[in-house]
């Protein structure tokens, strides 16, 4: 639903000097989020030289969260500059020397059903700003007129002038902008060659900074940095606020991440250069802020609320689900896998990189098995489908762009049920559009998608909900600590779903067994690769693998009971009446409480609970027992180091 509405949207009479530099208090204006925590406000300076540069500041609940901040765009076109042709006007940058013409404001306030997601119901409430800019000279209607998305702006003749809009969206999960340029009809073409946006910190804040995507997280502050870091960056700052700054709707455009320009002064920093046509918007730039970093995980609903809506009209093919991977490349192996995916209650069996050759040769042919393998695909598909399992396989990225049009036909052929794409190229515009463009082809073929290595989510599951799930997570592939585990959460995750691949058996693991039981529930993945290192062989009985065989990958309601980043935290999801729940520790043991207020009033739950238990007479050391709940039970665990434990809440019968 869409409506006119009384934003706290202000023309603040002010002007003050600093450092010879004077605010234009004709330009400022100020977005509030719905709730009133989040003020953005958004302003120009002049310079001693006639110079005007876009800044904007954000605060939360009174308390600043990103200072003073430059913005704009840096277009190098010769056609560009040529045409401008203003004197005086040689930047550039667009959010230098603009103009403001007009200022649109509204009000979107809707609840839509995700296809599957950790939420059943999500909510998408935001007020937004869109500032109009002309680049250079004067506005030829005189002052800026405020109108509703309904009223009529002012016309201007688009042969003489190049434009700008500013949008920014305040919700109360947090604030995005974006820049977006109009069509313009000469068919000039914009050759972006970076970002002037920045995110000025208050000092003494500290970052969870990552190197790379599958990096693990290392707290420092915002100085004497070596490199970038990845998206999402999440911050603790000197007043108690936790700070994350995302991207969102990133499909056609360079990968952004984050480098130091100054001391506390982060630059968003593209992989690459951008050649784009207009009208053309930049992906958005988000920040969330919470009291409790916990909060943020529930408020990740807003990467999907900025990306447009689901396009498939029959969505009923995409099917969430556990899956076990075939890592030894034989028939039989495979047979195995599906015989334990069937009795454990998984729904798919992926049959891992070298089933159609070498990875890492172009020569490598994924439209037919390798002859040195004793697969036989339609018969291994079938067997899979009697038994009611799915088969993924995985395609290197190498065979998937020469022969992507073949296989996907082909794979719907066979009946395959999803391709996980494998060291895919990311980061410069080329590849980023190759990627979505591929999700989509698979979509026309009913084959879903999960995406391995360096790729990181921005929402665009929301609109191609056959994409599952994605790496780029420093995941159990290279077996990190409970340290590490206890922080994917709060950072890596606020993005969307990540493919961790939980392990159990593996002897290398660096956590207890109880915590990688935890991490099912914790770690969003609609795709769970479950038992990544191990076969079915591995399985001797461990009565705790019920959980497993129990829980779920997506969700209809999800609570974080309690957190903090790097120590603990402490999950619960919901699926019908069942309600599951995960904690984890970090490298020390933890005591945590668990209220159970979450649940119905009134009603008489049973909790099957798996925890950590040297007792036990077993590989694992995982105990299980039962007990009576309901909404007024408080239960104490005492975790050990690099432990967890988990619980299956069922009403009672």
């Amino acid at each position: 639903m869409m409506y006119k509405s009384g934003l706290i949207i202000f023309l603040i009479s002010m002007a003050f000097y600093s450092n010879a530099q004077t605010i234009l208090e004709n330009t400022i204006q100020q977005l509030a989020s719905p709730d009133g925590n989040y003020q953005y406000t958004l302003y120009q300076k002049q310079f001693p030289d006639n110079t005007k540069q876009l800044f904007y500041s954000v605060s939360y609940k009174g308390k600043s969260i990103i200072k003073e901040s430059e913005l704009g765009v840096l277009i190098e076109n010769q056609l560009f500059e040529s045409a401008l042709a203003i004197p005086n006007d040689t930047s550039k940058i667009w959010g230098e020397n603009l103009s403001l013409t007009d200022v649109e404001t509204r009000t979107v306030n809707e609840t839509w059903t995700p296809v599957y997601g950790e939420r059943n119901k999500v909510k998408n409430h935001y007020n937004e700003l869109v500032l109009k800019f002309q680049k250079g000279g004067v506005p030829e209607a005189e002052g800026i007129s405020s109108t509703s998305s309904e009223g009529q702006g002012q016309a201007y003749d688009k042969r003489q002038y190049y434009y700008m809009d500013f949008i920014v969206r305040a919700y109360d999960e947090g604030v995005a902008f974006r820049y977006f340029f109009p069509e313009a009809t000469n068919g000039l073409f914009l050759h972006i060659v970076g970002e002037q946006t920045q995110f000025t910190l208050p000092e003494g804040t500290m970052a969870y900074h990552e190197h790379w995507a599958q990096a693990p997280s290392l707290l420092k502050p915002l100085n004497d940095w070596d490199g970038e870091s990845e998206r999402p960056l999440t911050m603790k700052l000197a007043n108690g606020l936790t700070v994350a700054l995302l991207e969102a709707e990133m499909i056609d455009y360079a990968r952004m991440k984050f480098r130091l320009a100054k001391e506390n002064t982060l630059q968003a920093s593209l992989y690459s250069s951008v050649d784009v046509i207009t009208p053309y918007a930049t992906p958005w730039r988000v920040i969330m802020a919470s009291e409790k970093p916990t909060t943020l995980i529930e408020n990740n609903d807003i990467v999907l609320n900025l990306n447009p809506p689901n396009k498939i009209e029959d969505t009923s093919w995409i099917k969430p689900g556990k899956v076990i991977r075939v890592a030894r490349l034989t028939q039989a192996d495979a047979i195995k896998c599906i015989d334990f995916a069937a009795e454990r209650n998984l729904q798919y069996i992926h049959i891992d990189a070298g089933w159609y050759g070498s990875e890492v040769l172009m020569a490598s042919d994924a439209t037919s098995v390798a002859e040195n393998r004793d697969f036989d695909m339609p018969e291994l598909i079938s067997y899979a489908a009697s038994k009611g399992i799915g088969v993924w396989v995985y395609v290197n990225q190498r065979a998937l762009l020469q022969q992507l049009d073949q296989l996907l036909p082909l794979y719907q052929k066979w009946g395959l049920k999803g391709i996980k794409f494998g060291f895919v190229q990311i980061g410069n515009q080329r590849w980023s559009t190759w990627l979505h463009d591929a999700i989509r082809k698979c979509a026309e073929y009913g084959l879903q998608v999960d995406i391995h290595d360096e790729y990181r989510p921005t929402g665009f599951s929301r609109t191609y909900p056959n994409l599952l799930t994605q790496e780029g997570i420093h995941g159990n592939e290279e077996f990190p600590d409970a340290t590490n585990n206890t922080i994917l959460p709060y950072t890596r995750f606020l993005a969307g779903a990540g493919d961790y691949t939980i392990c159990y058996y593996d002897p290398r693991i660096k956590t207890t067994h109880a915590h990688q039981l935890a991490l099912s529930v914790i770690y969003y993945s609609p795709l769970q690769f479950l038992y990544w290192y191990d076969q079915p062989s591995a399985y001797q009985g461990e009565p705790e693998i019920a959980f497993f065989d129990k829980v779920k990958t997506v969700w209809d309601d999800t609570k974080v009971l309690n957190g903090e980043i790097g120590e603990y935290i402490t999950m619960a999801r919901r699926s019908g009446e069942e309600w599951f729940i995960g904690a984890i520790g970090n490298n020390e043991a933890q005591q945590i409480s668990v209220s159970f207020d979450f649940l119905d009033k009134g009603k008489t739950y049973l909790a099957d609970i798996y925890i950590d238990d040297d007792s036990i007479d077993s590989r694992t050391k995982v105990g299980v027992s039962q007990m009576k709940m309901n909404a007024a039970t408080v239960k104490e665990f005492n975790l050990k180091p690099s432990g967890g434990v988990t619980l299956h809440v069922y009403p009672k019968k």
